[in-house]
């Protein structure tokens, strides 16, 4: 049997190879599935992909199988370990945590200011598979970065570093590094060029392409390029392409992915204008957060502590809670372990979404209260997608989903509404496919169709869809002019009727005494009036003082109404 193309998920402890057919086609198939433990601690990752072929065909009734090319991602042995040095924790330091968490990074260590010895300690510690430093708009300041180049260098280590900060340091940064001292340097576009200025997408990709080159040279990877010829990514970082791809299909969206050690938000839109108004600092269009403590399996014992064991057993009167905890190995096998599951699935995913999401916050100043918005806006995404073993296999995985809109009790969350729509990766290959888009994106964007069992919009509608909504912003635009200007005339009506005028049937203002009021038929008509040839800005200046009949008594023109 042969089929097209094979992409592996090599993970901690699963490695699951997945086997695709058609590819070039209108209509590429996900043909079958294998798995097998991973064997990169046991010094040779080849044993798991092989296991996970021989499991694939055992599957299928056949004794072998042939493919073209064998495609790849990675969260073994750690994943794509980082550390992140820049200069302002608010500006350089969270552009670069941004770009790293984006491109599939596990952030270790982060550090603004200067590098000390205990920062290097940790550094040493840790052993990260990749450094990043940043630091300083383009054309700032430059020291940071150089100082904590130069301490970084001086460790000694072998770890690749790449650098985006500074425009100005590239050639000082080359001279620290420079060729044969035993660290690769790789110089990106600043990801904080100017203040309020993110740009993380190029350092993500270069994070994703130092990944690859050093994955290869890791403790039991050596020989991955024996099977895998194609592309190797870090897993989360698979699944934000897959994200993006779904952004380009179907517009602002986020994708949560809960496993049983972390939960992971991807999120590609953009912010609402109301809530651009009031921003107080950037945020990236695709952002990705990870959650380390809420985990279904391995931390389990977290989410029940949030919750609490005495309002778990009240909410599960049926279950017997330790028991279940005790009992559960992974993958649920009895109802009562299902209806464990559901209840850590479903605080994993408010928190993850909740710790993901912006929010609204008021702060007071000597003018008074001010309204401010921190953090990612989701108040536009119009798909929600579950993916990750428990939100593709537990029973109520839809109804979790919809509890997002409904937990945003204060209307202060920044979170997706009640009409965002849930879809779910029921073949459970997202990961998959954000690797394959990078070679077959058409066949890519039809598998992802048939997983999500929805049939996306053409790019046609999708443009008219935006268009749409950029005619509703305009047109909700001008329902505010309108009602500030009806506002206004209202104010205006009142103070002349406060001075003794009245509005008559033919729009002209008079005098109790039954004089036409032709400085306010001035005022209405934007011109002169006849009655004195003072401008109407004048009249409206003077009207302000203290009303129509003062004014015509102070124009100095002595036509002094009797």
């Amino acid at each position: 049997m042969k089929v097209d193309v094979l992409v592996a998920e090599i993970g901690s402890t699963t490695t699951v190879v997945n086997a695709f057919k058609d590819i070039h086609t209108d209509n590429p198939v996900f043909w079958a599935q294998g798995q097998a433990p991973t064997s990169v601690l046991d010094g040779d990752v080849r044993i798991g992909l092989k296991g996970a072929i021989d499991d694939l065909c055992k599957k299928m009734g056949i004794d072998s199988i042939e493919y073209d090319e064998m495609l790849a991602t990675s969260s073994a042995a750690g994943g794509l370990k980082m550390t992140v040095h820049g200069l302002v924790y608010d500006m350089t330091v969270k552009a670069a945590k941004e770009a790293a968490l984006g491109a599939g990074g596990i952030i270790h260590h982060v550090t603004a200011g200067k590098l000390r010895r205990t920062d290097l300690k940790k550094i040493e510690e840790i052993k990260p598979n990749l450094i990043m430093i940043a630091g300083g708009v383009d054309y700032g300041e430059r020291d940071t970065a150089i100082h904590n180049a130069e301490m970084i260098r001086s460790m000694g280590l072998s770890t690749p570093v790449i650098y985006a900060g500074n425009c100005e340091n590239q050639e000082e940064m080359k001279l620290i590094f420079e060729e044969g001292c035993g660290q690769e340097l790789y110089i990106v576009e600043n990801v904080y060029p100017k203040i309020d200025d993110l740009n993380v997408e190029p350092a993500r990709k270069v994070i994703q392409d130092a990944f690859e080159d050093h994955i290869i040279h890791a403790p039991g990877m050596e020989h991955v390029r024996d099977m895998v010829s194609g592309p190797i990514i870090p897993t989360p970082g698979a699944v934000m392409e897959c994200t993006k791809l779904l952004n380009e299909c179907l517009g602002d969206v986020v994708v949560i992915d809960v496993g049983g050690a972390t939960t992971d938000v991807h999120s590609v839109c953009v912010e609402s204008d109301q809530v651009a108004r009031i921003m107080t600092s950037p945020e990236p269009k695709a952002k990705r957060t990870v959650e380390g403590d809420l985990g279904v399996y391995v931390n389990q014992r977290n989410i029940v502590d949030i919750i609490t064991m005495e309002k778990l057993k009240k909410q599960l009167p049926d279950v017997d809670v330790e028991a279940v905890m005790e009992s559960y190995k992974a993958i649920s096998k009895t109802e009562d372990e299902f209806k464990y599951v559901e209840r850590l699935t479903e605080e994993a995913v408010l928190r993850s979404v909740e710790r993901h999401a912006g929010q609204i916050r008021y702060i007071y100043g000597p003018s008074g209260r001010s309204t401010v918005a921190e953090g990612k806006d989701l108040t536009q995404v119009k798909y929600i997608v579950g993916t990750g073993g428990a939100l593709t296999r537990l029973p109520h995985r839809v109804e979790i989903m919809k509890k997002i809109a409904a937990h945003n009790e204060t209307g202060l969350l920044l979170f997706p509404t009640e009409s965002a729509q849930i879809l779910v990766d029921n073949d459970y290959i997202m990961a998959s496919l954000g690797v394959l888009s990078k070679r077959y994106k058409e066949g890519t964007i039809r598998l992802l169709e048939k997983s999500l069992n929805i049939q996306f919009p053409s790019k046609e509608e999708l443009d008219r869809s935006k268009r749409a909504a950029y005619i509703d912003e305009l047109e909700r635009i001008e329902e505010q002019r309108k009602l500030k200007e009806a506002q206004r005339e209202e104010e205006e009506r009142k103070h002349l009727e406060e001075m003794g005028w009245y509005k008559g049937e033919d729009g002209k203002y008079y005098s109790k005494e039954g004089s036409e009021a032709k400085a306010a038929e001035a005022v209405e008509e934007g011109g002169a009036s006849e009655t004195c040839g003072c401008h109407a800005e004048k009249v409206k200046q003077e009207a302000m003082k203290g009303g129509y009949q003062q004014m015509v008594q102070t124009c100095g023109c002595g036509c002094k109404d009797e």
